[in-house]
C-alpha cells in the first residue's frame, strides 16, 4: 500500500515494454486526431515524445496509487526524480518536463494557462 509520504514509483514492467505501450497510445492519439480532420503540421510538436509518454505514465499510476491525489510541486519533483533514477534512460525526458526546454507544449505540467 502506497502511502502520502510515499514518492517511489513501482516498477511495472520493463522499459521496452513501457516504450512499446506508450508508441500504441501515441499512435492512437495521432490516429484519432487525423481522423478528426486536424492538420499533423499543427499538432505533432505538441504531443510528447514517446518517453515522455512514459514518464507521463509512470506519474499517473504513482498518483493513482496515492489515492488520486494530485501531487505537490515538491512531490512532483520527487516523483519524477524517482523515476529518472529507476529508468536511467528516461532522464533526459524527465528533465525536459522538469525544465523549461519546450514549455509551449500544452500537456506539460509546467505550463501555466493564463485564464483570464
Amino acid at each position: 500500500m502506497v502511502t502520502a509520504n510515499d514518492d517511489t514509483p513501482r516498477r511495472r514492467a520493463s522499459l521496452e515494454l513501457l516504450r512499446a505501450e506508450a508508441s500504441d497510445e501515441l499512435a492512437v492519439l495521432i490516429h484519432e486526431r487525423l481522423r478528426g480532420g486536424e492538420d499533423p503540421w499543427d499538432f505533432m510538436e505538441d504531443l510528447p515524445s514517446v518517453d515522455e509518454l512514459v514518464v507521463l505514465i509512470l506519474r499517473a499510476d504513482n498518483i493513482s496509487e496515492n489515492g488520486g491525489v494530485r501531487p505537490t510541486r515538491a512531490r512532483n519533483y520527487r516523483v519524477l526524480r524517482q523515476i529518472a533514477l529507476d529508468y536511467p534512460a528516461l532522464t533526459k525526458a524527465v528533465w525536459r518536463i522538469l525544465g523549461e526546454e519546450e514549455p509551449h507544449r500544452r500537456w506539460d505540467a509546467s505550463v501555466r494557462l493564463d485564464v483570464s
